[in-house]
């Protein structure tokens, strides 16, 4: 097995994603690499194992998948591809390893976080809490009923008992003789 070196790859992924560039048989032929390894290359690359626009001297890095973004990274990413011409879109969102859907998304969430309008997920979680204090509540109330209840019944035993007096107390003085 032939190991390339990562400089070698990142030139050769980075013909590959040229906007004019040559069929990967070609480019097979010329480096001498077989073109199974150029495709799963470029495959890593645009699903975001590298970055092909990295210097030569520096090796690529490993990026996270897209739904472990932080907040400030997709705004970046969404700042970034608002200045990227229409035309060069795609080329910017596949060495981001991100689809266009995504992109939108992203777009629409931060501009609904502008207009201070809550997104989807803001409110199923606002509904879901609004739901959970109206349960409680209405378990609330349950147990005050019955601590009333209780308490209720307490002040009547005590009346009961001080009207009649103790139940153990059930002699008759005249028995006792």
């Amino acid at each position: 097995m032939t190991v390339y070196s990562e400089t070698f790859r990142t030139k050769l992924v980075q013909k590959m994603l040229q906007p004019n560039a040559r069929p990967v048989s070609v480019l097979a032929r010329e480096a001498g690499v077989p073109e199974g390894t150029l495709f799963r290359w470029k495959k890593e690359t645009t699903l975001g194992g590298m970055s092909a626009h990295q210097p030569d001297d520096k090796t690529p890095s490993p990026t996270k998948p897209s739904q472990q973004w932080s907040s400030e990274e997709k705004l970046a990413v969404v700042l970034e591809a608002a200045a990227v011409p229409e035309a060069e879109l795609g080329a910017f969102l596949r060495r981001k390893g991100l689809h266009a859907a995504q992109l939108a998304e992203w777009r629409k969430q931060m501009l609904a976080a502008l207009d201070g309008r809550p997104s989807k997920a803001d409110r199923k979680a606002a509904s879901m809490e609004a739901r959970r204090v109206r349960d409680l509540e209405r378990e609330l109330r349950r147990k005050d009923k019955a601590l009333a209840e209780a308490a209720a019944l307490l002040v009547l035993k005590k009346k009961a008992q001080a009207i009649w007096g103790d139940e153990d107390d059930n002699t008759d003085p005249e028995n006792e003789e």
